[in-house]
């Protein structure tokens, strides 16, 4: 067996089983595993190639069986859409894709459906990837499902990205959108600024004046050498926080706050920002054990940053701060090419809870201001329920708030000239897309209370 496919199937398992996160779960297993570096590039696209796909995958899957993907065991499901990503997107031998595919369905306990999994794959395997497309087209029952087949998208993430492309203008962009989600994202770092500085053979990034990438290779290395102030990170999240750092100058004396910190990230470029502003931060996340996260992130600032474990809507409350910078829990649909899954796992149903508290979050950050302090309300997700529908709500009725214009901030903090159309609603909002930008969907408004 494989120890590369092996692997990918224990992290296939995890998620169907038990809600895992590949982008945690899969470094920890090819560690564990001690693969080679051939063996680790193999199973990270295959673990990932799986989950991207997995939609158009069962769609074939059902087709070529006879039968729907639920009434399959869930471990042979597994093993079929790990067999099918091989055979219709990679370039290993068929006889290798079906054989251990097979033998998986068997040291998963399933012995007596191997011969099932075998002729379906086999089955499969006759044809080639563009019939097996058309074939689950043809029975598509409108253009939005042949649309989600060919991209491996649900159709109401694609009918939302649309919703959001055309308020830009830009609804003509959408197949660009769905084809860059289903590339893998290279490897973006962040120098913390003042802290850390960017290596001299690294290539800097396009947009964020502390991004950059290596030249390949793990960079766990290069983070634990570094003592945490060069760190991965997506370029749209370094902007989103430069956003609110660099939205006007910082006068020594202020007070910051990240309301909903997890995992850390953000809020160590929010305190090295801080520290060299002379501002002080805290920060908050209602999870003790994500609290650890940001504590751990934050460790290699040289500055006292207390983190509180408190729902964000009443731990807002307790101050008056310069600025604060409230990273919303979302539904996750800018970050679909790093987390795959989230497009199978997230619903339609997810989105009103979710919008409901972030209501609630950003209520009580722009309560919690000073005057003249400023709020980021900031998602990574491009859902109009999430981002405009959400700053709208707030907004009404409130004299106290302005919005100013997050793309200038944007434009003026980045090194590069930023795409960043007006979005339609006579807002200040700023949209980072993946197939425009390189970075994750990454909502960004800036409220100033009065």
């Amino acid at each position: 067996m494989s120890p590369a496919r092996r692997v990918a199937f224990e992290v296939l398992r995890a998620v169907d089983e038990s809600d895992a996160y590949a982008n945690l779960l899969l470094p920890q297993e090819l560690r564990r595993a001690g693969l080679s570096a051939a063996d680790a590039a193999l199973a990270t696209e295959l673990t990932y190639g799986t989950l991207r796909r997995r939609g158009t995958y069962d769609a074939i899957i059902e087709h070529a069986s006879g039968r729907s993907v639920e009434a399959i065991d869930p471990p042979v499901r597994d093993a079929l859409r790990l067999g099918v990503h091989q055979l219709l997107s990679t370039r290993v031998a068929s006889h290798a894709a079906v054989n251990e595919s097979v033998e998986l369905v068997r040291r998963a306990g399933a012995a007596g459906a191997s011969g099932f999994a075998n002729a379906v794959l086999r089955r499969i395997a006759r044809d080639n990837p563009g019939d097996w497309l058309q074939r689950v087209a043809d029975a598509a029952r409108s253009d939005d499902e042949r649309l989600g087949l060919r991209y491996a998208h649900p159709v109401w993430i694609i009918r939302a990205f649309r919703r959001a492309l055309a308020a830009e203008g830009r609804q003509d962009e959408l197949e660009e959108l769905l084809a860059a989600d289903n590339v893998s994202p290279s490897v973006t770092m962040a120098a913390l600024p003042g802290l850390a500085e960017i290596p001299a053979d690294a290539s800097r990034t396009p947009y964020s004046p502390l991004g950059f990438r290596l030249g390949g290779g793990d960079p766990e290395p290069v983070v634990r050498a570094a003592g945490g102030r060069i760190r991965v990170q997506d370029e749209g999240s370094q902007l989103a926080v430069l956003a609110l750092a660099r939205a006007r100058p910082v006068r020594a004396g202020e007070r910051w706050l990240d309301l909903c910190a997890a995992p850390g990230g953000k809020t160590a470029v929010l305190a090295a920002e801080a520290l060299a502003g002379g501002a002080s931060l805290e920060a908050n996340e209602i999870s003790p054990v994500r609290a650890k996260l940001v504590r751990t992130s934050v460790a290699g600032v040289p500055l006292e940053v207390p983190v509180s474990e408190e729902d964000g809507r009443t731990r807002a409350g307790r101050g008056r701060y310069d600025r604060i910078l409230v990273d919303a829990p979302c539904t996750g649909l800018g970050a679909l090419r790093r987390r795959p899954e989230a497009r199978w796992r997230k619903t339609p149903a997810d989105v009103p809870d979710l919008s409901t508290l972030q209501r609630e979050l950003l209520t009580a950050a722009v309560d919690a201001l000073a005057p003249g302090g400023i709020v980021a309300y900031v998602t990574c997700s491009p859902h109009l329920a999430e981002t405009a529908a959400v700053v709208a709500d707030v907004r009404r009725g409130r004299e106290d708030l302005d919005e100013l214009d997050a793309r200038a901030v944007l434009r003026d903090a980045a090194r590069g000239d930023l795409d960043l159309p007006d979005p339609g609603d006579a807002s200040g909002r700023a949209q980072l897309w993946p197939h425009r930008h390189g970075t994750d969907a990454m909502s960004v408004t800036l409220l100033q209370r009065r």
